[in-house]
């Protein structure tokens, strides 16, 4: 593990800093597959509640790869699909993370910066932070697994606009196209992103991994089994819905204990 991912754990919170602020946290190869661990360590604790993910710094939450290694690690096609077959892996574990994610967004959210920011659950950014998917100024595409996010998150018209344009644009315009979810002013964001990950971290965690969970699978078209069906009500089995509902009844805050 190298200082370029760094992770802070505060109770059921992790904290995944980028910290390569000199090169606006572009990702390295290394970076990737640091991150992709990280990922899937975080997703299999059920200690976890809540993971936030930042960029060092002000200026940039992440530029994307790091278009300086692309001499050594896309050279050809068949580098080129070596080079996303290593880096695809993370990208699914922070997409299939099982806790709720929260991406703080400050500065530069550009080409791989911006799909990691769209794989988490909430995106709060700054009103300076700039976005943007830009390939077509390099010559090269995004893969299959990439577009999936992008077309589920803003639809295949708006996707189409970004890709062909490949135009950077502002933090209002990136709320309306549904790519952030939220646009905080600098003096507050600090602020509202530890009020976000309070009201994660003070919920239900089961609840949390369930909802994510189900929304997910609600984007794929197979039809839902009835096991499946099934799962919407395993709730009312648990020890926090007891807690819950218990808890509203006295009029007091509930302590989830996640079983």
């Amino acid at each position: 593990m190298t200082d370029e991912i760094q992770v802070e754990r505060r109770g059921p919170l992790a904290t995944v800093t980028f910290n390569r602020p000199e090169k606006h946290n572009a990702f390295t190869l290394g970076m990737y597959a640091e991150l992709g661990e990280t990922m899937r360590r975080l997703s299999e604790d059920d200690a976890i509640r809540c993971v936030l993910l930042r960029g060092a710094g002000e200026r940039a939450f992440c530029a994307g790869s790091d278009i300086g290694e692309f001499g050594a690690d896309r050279m050809g096609s068949a580098q080129a699909r070596e080079y996303a077959e290593r880096t695809s892996g993370p990208f699914r574990h922070l997409y299939g993370c099982r806790h709720p994610t929260v991406a703080a967004i400050r500065g530069v959210c550009i080409g791989g910066g911006l799909e990691l920011a769209i794989m988490c659950d909430i995106r709060i950014c700054s009103p300076d932070s700039r976005f943007g998917i830009p390939p077509n100024r390099l010559g090269l595409t995004l893969d299959f697994a990439e577009l999936s996010v992008l077309c589920e998150v803003v639809g295949r018209s708006k996707a189409l606009e970004i890709l062909l344009e490949g135009r950077i644009f502002g933090a209002d315009e990136a709320l309306r196209l549904g790519l952030v979810t939220r646009v905080v002013e600098p003096d507050k964001f600090d602020e509202e992103v530890d009020r976000t990950v309070a009201r994660i971290l003070s919920s239900a965690p089961l609840s949390n991994r369930w909802h994510k969970a189900f929304v997910r699978r609600l984007a794929d078209p197979t039809p839902l089994s009835e096991e499946e069906l099934g799962e919407a009500y395993l709730c009312y089995d648990t020890h926090d819905y007891l807690e819950g509902t218990a808890a509203f009844n006295e009029k007091r805050s509930p302590v989830f204990v996640g079983r």
